[in-house]
């Protein structure tokens, strides 16, 4: 793990708790370290059971969890804290290791940061999730909108379709809410990931994950999506008017 500048404490950490999972004890005291002198409460986990064991007892509101985990690897430790109820996780992966970061979006990772990694960069990270985990705050952001029978509303960061809640990550919230607001036109991967995320560069790879978990929940039959819609060529079209012929393709053609 590379070594940086220690950070200035956050004053918008607010105490808040992040749970730390590495069998490292280097690389977990070192991550918890510069997480506490940002101002956040810090528990830690060698392993998968110690993980969920922590967040039973004390729910956090973020998880940096390593991936490989001896006997319950970090892939199942996701898998069955969100059954348990919502929260942000920001998954460590080796270099190299893109269909583990694949598999980690798959399951709900909202981040995921390779190693070795800068302590003070992973810092920024939890940071960056956490606020947009935040109610938004910017003029006009926090208007719900609604359109084909979805709703986002950000201020209280709930999605619901024909008025069931929708059990969306992070990343999936943002990329509906962005889609609701900007109908009918087609946006590459490289606009999404830059116009949604605010990712200059990365892997556009994570760009079709989330497209794809978010048909999941939001279409009526995602292997043949009517609503968020592959433009061939192009990237992806939020279609309110729901014409699943318009692309010509479906939702596993062109790379979508």
């Amino acid at each position: 793990m590379e070594q940086s500048q220690e950070p200035a404490a956050e004053a918008n950490a607010e105490g808040r708790r992040v749970l730390v999972v590495d069998d490292d004890p280097t690389v977990a005291e070192v991550v918890a370290g510069y997480l506490h002198r940002a101002g956040y409460t810090v528990d830690r986990a060698a392993d998968g059971p110690a993980a969920l064991a922590g967040a039973a007892a004390h729910w956090p509101d973020l998880v940096v969890l390593d991936l490989m985990l001896p006997g319950m690897d970090g892939l199942e430790v996701c898998r069955r804290i969100h059954a348990r109820g919502p929260v942000p996780v920001i998954m460590l992966t080796a270099r190299g290791d893109e269909g583990d970061r694949i598999e980690g979006l798959e399951v709900g990772a909202d981040d995921y940061v390779t190693k070795p990694f800068s302590p003070r960069e992973l810092v920024l990270r939890v940071e960056s999730v956490l606020r947009r985990a935040r109610p938004a705050s910017r003029p006009g952001a926090a208007a719900p909108v609604s359109s084909a029978g979805l709703t986002v509303d950000p201020a209280a960061r709930r999605a619901t379709k024909h008025g069931d809640e929708l059990a969306l990550t992070l990343r999936e919230f943002d990329l509906l809410a962005f889609f609701l607001r900007n109908p009918g036109r087609a946006y590459a991967r490289e606009e999404l990931m830059r116009e949604v995320w605010g990712w200059d560069f990365g892997d556009l790879s994570t760009v079709t994950v989330h497209v794809r978990r978010l048909r999941g929940k939001v279409e009526d039959d995602p292997a043949v999506p009517r609503l968020i819609q592959t433009v061939w060529g192009v990237g992806y079209r939020f279609d309110p008017d729901g014409d699943a012929g318009s692309s010509g393709m479906s939702a596993e053609s062109g790379g979508s």
